[in-house]
Parts: C-alpha cells; structure tokens; sequence
C-alpha cells in the first residue's frame, strides 16, 4: 500500500518532469501505482492501520535531527539509543531514505584512479567547543582516490603552513605519499589558477612537493567536481564526527577523537561506489605509495628579524631575548603551529622561546642578559700611579 511519504516523493518527482517509470523503480513500485496515485491526487483513502513499530515514539526525535541536517542513520540510531530505542537500524534506514529522496541531490562525476596515483585535498569548516569556547574549526581533508581512505586534520586556521602540516599528518597516517597531489585554487599552494593545466605554485608547496616526491596538481578554475571524491568526504566529516561530537577538551583531544573515529568508523565503512571495505582496499594501495623521508619537512612560519641594540626581537606584539653578540644582526626566525619561536644566524640556533602573550611580557633567558650584563659592567682598571701623577 503507498504511503503518504511515497505520494509525496511521486508528487515532488512528477513536477520535476521525471518520467513515471523511473519514479516507479525510485520508490519500488509498479508503474500503474504511480499513475492511479497521480490521477487520485493523494495516497489511497483506505490505508490498513500500520503495525506499531519500535521506531514510532521516536520519529520525533528522528524528524528533529533531520532538521538539523543530521542524516547519517549510525548518528541517529546512536541518538535515539541514548532515549531507550531497541530496535534495528533497518527500519530507521527505511524510515531516512524516503525522507532523503526529497532532498535535492546533484549529480557528481566519478573517475578511478591506480592505487597510490592520486591524493585530494580540501579544506572544510563548522563550529564546535574546544576549551569551553564556541569557535570556528577548520579541518583539511585529504582522500586517497583508489581506495577512498581519507585523513583529516583539525585547526584553527587554514593558512599555508596549517596546509602543509595537514598533507603532512595525512602521509604519515597513510605510511605514505601518492604519486600526484590535487589541490583546490587556495593561495597556500596555487598563486595564479590556470586552465590550460599550467597554473603557477606557491614556491615553498613545490619545495613541500619536492621534499615528499609527488607531483602538485590543481583543479581548473570553475570545475569544483574535479575533487568530487574529497568534497564529499568533508561532507560526511560534517553530517558523521561533527554530528556525534560537538565538545572537546583541546585541540589536541579533538584530533585524538578524529583519529580514532577514522580507525573505527571511516576505515570500516563499506564504499558505495566500489562496493569494498575501505581498509581492505588500502590493503592493496599501500604497496603502491612511496616512502616517507627519514626526516620530517618543517612547516614553521619563516620571518626575518633584526636584532634590537638590547638584545631582543620584536614577535606577533612580544619582545624575545637573544645572545648579546646577535646584537644589530639579522636573524631567522621559525615559528612552529605548536608554539615554539627558534631564532637562527645562519645555520646555528642560537635561541629557543615559548610564544607568549603580549600580557605575559618579555620572554628573556637568563643566558642572554649575564652576557649583556657582563660587557657592560666592565670598567677600565687603571695602575695608582697614574693618580698620584695627577695630583
């Protein structure tokens, strides 16, 4: 018998000009139910008085979280869990999926890639509590284009050296580097966009490229489904971890949470369009990805500082001590994404900081100041005689 759900999706489908048979096999029923419906205006008059079902006290809260554009049915199911359901998943996927149809759905085109051949990288955004703060989380997602394992990253910021530290975490996460990197038009990697397939890199990505051996690749300008397999991932970051985990102690338990969620959930899932386990298939990639280096590239912020005449440089609205003998000399400064200031002259470290707060002060080594303390404390030593000859 059709339900009123069903008569809403013929309904929605037929105004769209969507041909009946094709409504038909959508909903899984015969044409000439689609047409009396069609013709009746509604669902049949008579319906038998549904069997009760478990899922029934809850398709209010069900309804609600559709409403918030929660659709994954592990999320729901683990929702509505918390509230006393004992059923299925069956029956709630049943239940979703005729309300999913009357969402609009654009069409993406798919293409295969070799195993190892190709990573897609993209930056995605939502909000979450880290630290007792509501902020805005940006998180880089990068996917393997065989077998569609993906790896994501989570920060406050979505800069160059945010990018390459993600790409990063991603290859060591893989145990690997893929043979081409796509990237979106972002400034971080793609300088000038090009459609004639030659676009113009950021310097330090090529040097990041050539540190890990791949080759970078950008999409063409206006063509976003280039990178459809990663776009829907960040996707389903949002709809999946994002729906089941909305607080977080830091931002290092929100990536701990990340990383554990990818082993559990996302390695584990069954891949809709190659119909496999997505850690079985990376199974058979892994052989295929070059190595990492033996040594880590680093992706610390690189400035140039001149030593102040007291010894210090001036950092992000904060004074830091170096050597007195750096003093008028120009240093090289690294500011790690986890908050470490080294200053280098030449190839030397000379000085490491912790980055502070403009209201914390100064930050100065006690190392540094005896040297200037020293050289200035010294006085000339003359003999008597000189004196006696004055006088």
């Amino acid at each position: 018998m059709l339900s009123k759900e069903a008569y809403m999706v013929i309904k929605s489908r037929n105004q769209n000009g969507v041909y009946v048979k094709d409504i038909a096999a959508e909903i899984g029923v015969d044409p000439r139910t689609v047409r009396r419906a069609l013709q009746r205006g509604g669902a049949p008059k008579r319906v038998p008085e549904p069997r009760p079902s478990k899922l029934d006290a809850y398709k209010s809260k069900v309804d609600e979280l559709l409403a918030q554009n929660v659709w994954n049915t592990m999320v729901i199911l683990r929702e509505i869990q918390k509230l006393g359901y004992t059923g299925g998943q069956t029956r709630l996927r049943m239940y979703v999926h005729l309300k999913r149809m009357l969402r609009p759905s654009p069409a993406t085109v798919r293409f295969e890639t070799e195993p190892g051949k190709q990573l897609q990288s993209d930056w995605g955004e939502g909000e979450a509590v880290v630290a007792g703060q509501r902020v805005k989380v940006h998180f880089i997602v990068n996917e393997l284009g065989y077998s569609r394992r993906f790896h994501f990253w989570c920060t406050d910021r979505e800069d160059a050296e945010h990018t390459y530290e993600g790409l990063i975490r991603s290859f060591e996460y893989f145990g690997g580097v893929a043979q081409d990197v796509l990237v979106d038009n972002q400034k971080s990697a793609v300088l000038q966009a090009s459609n004639d397939g030659h676009p113009k890199f950021n310097e330090r990505f090529v040097d990041l490229a050539g540190f890990y051996g791949f080759q970078p690749q950008a999409c063409r300008p206006h063509r976003p489904r280039t990178k459809g397999k990663d776009e829907r991932m960040v996707r389903y970051i949002k709809e999946n971890f994002f729906a089941r985990y909305r607080v977080f102690e830091s931002w290092a338990h929100l990536n701990q949470l990340a990383e554990q969620w990818l082993r559990e959930e996302a390695d584990q899932r069954l891949q809709n369009t190659v119909k496999e386990i997505v850690a079985e298939r990376f199974q058979r990639e892994k052989p295929h990805l070059q190595p990492l280096p033996a040594v880590r590239y680093d992706t610390a912020y690189l400035e140039y500082r001149k030593v102040a005449w007291d010894g210090y440089i001036d950092v992000q609205g904060n004074r830091y001590s170096v050597p007195a003998a750096m003093a008028g000399k120009r240093v090289l400064v690294r500011i790690g994404l986890e908050g470490l200031l080294r200053i280098y002259h030449g190839e030397s470290l000379v000085a490491s900081h912790t980055l502070k707060n403009r209201v914390e002060g100064w930050s100065t080594l006690p190392e540094h100041r005896s040297e200037m303390w020293q050289s200035t404390l010294q006085v000339e030593q003359r003999p008597l005689a000189a004196y006696e000859e004055v006088l």
